[in-house]
């Protein structure tokens, strides 16, 4: 029986290499599927590449959802691409050689899902903090189900979907460019599915904010509203999240916050512009998370 087929993009800047390489190992060790790896270097030549790898190198940071684009291209040259495309962070661990395996075992069992997420926990196997997972119920970190959104550093999509919206958000650079994601595959008519009994492990870091984050976040929740919805919700997410930036806001970043607000407004209409049907605002909100939440 034919194995089945799953592709792997990496990103790398060369910056954590002691991480990068137990991740590669982990990833090198996964049986029962037919892989093939994709290492991208984002502004750098990759100093770890795996036998048999494809593999590229960009002359500048192009960010991580283009970065990711590009790996994704990447598998096309050689011939068809795989049914599924996993994308992996180069310091997140397969814990056992089963995940892959066991992601598209999900993947058969909701073939309604276009995307499978794995849990996210720390390196004991069970710490899994509350914005690692993808749906708001997130202090039960333990029970399966449907989500909205998606951890973007540990997912596994099937490539005919991923192809037929586009792929990530290239011009996010970073940040919510997995809403945006998880938004247009619902357009499709497909859901994602949180496997939360299969776990990968990543190290616990400190969610520190500082100037650039509060400057794209607040840019990229802009457009991820222009582009994505129905023209009568896009004030009433917005206004939201500038609620939500504010009180946040208190703490510091208010004025790069701002300045994100003006940039994403004022660049909104460069943005390809594709918004859901009612049926899909419907859909989320039986689901748990309406668009503008």
């Amino acid at each position: 029986m034919r194995k089945p087929s799953v592709d792997v993009v990496i990103l790398t800047m060369n910056d954590r290499p002691e991480e990068e390489s137990k991740a590669l190992d982990s990833l090198m060790a996964q049986k029962g599927v037919d892989l093939t790896i994709g290492v991208v270097g984002n502004g750098c030549i990759p100093d770890i590449v795996p036998q048999g790898a494809l593999q590229i190198s960009l002359p500048e940071n192009l960010g991580i959802p283009e970065g990711r684009n590009v790996g994704a291209k990447l598998f096309k040259e050689p011939g068809p691409p795989a049914e599924f495309i996993f994308f992996l962070d180069n310091d997140a661990i397969f814990p056992t050689d089963d995940v892959l395996i066991g992601l598209v075992a999900e993947a058969r069992a909701h073939p309604e899902a276009a995307y499978i997420q794995p849990r996210l926990t720390g390196p004991d196997d069970e710490t899994t903090p509350r914005r690692w997972v993808p749906r708001l119920r997130a202090s039960e970190p333990a029970k399966p189900g449907t989500i909205t959104t998606m951890t973007e550093g540990v997912v596994m999509v099937r490539r005919k979907e991923f192809d037929a919206v586009g792929g990530w958000a290239g011009e996010f650079f970073l940040y919510h460019e997995g809403i945006d994601l998880a938004w247009k595959l619902w357009s499709l008519g497909c859901n994602g599915w949180y496997a939360a009994g299969i776990r990968m492990h990543h190290p616990i870091t400190s969610p520190a904010r500082h100037a650039r984050f509060y400057h794209l976040a607040a840019r990229n929740r802009v457009w991820v509203a222009y582009r994505n919805l129905p023209r009568p919700l896009i004030p009433l997410y917005l206004g939201l999240w500038i609620a939500v930036t504010a009180l946040r806001s208190r703490s510091g970043g208010g004025r790069e916050s701002l300045k994100g607000l003006r940039e994403g407004w004022a660049g909104r209409r460069r943005q390809q512009r594709r918004p859901m049907s009612w049926r899909t605002v419907l859909r989320l909100t039986k689901a748990g998370r309406p668009p503008i939440i």
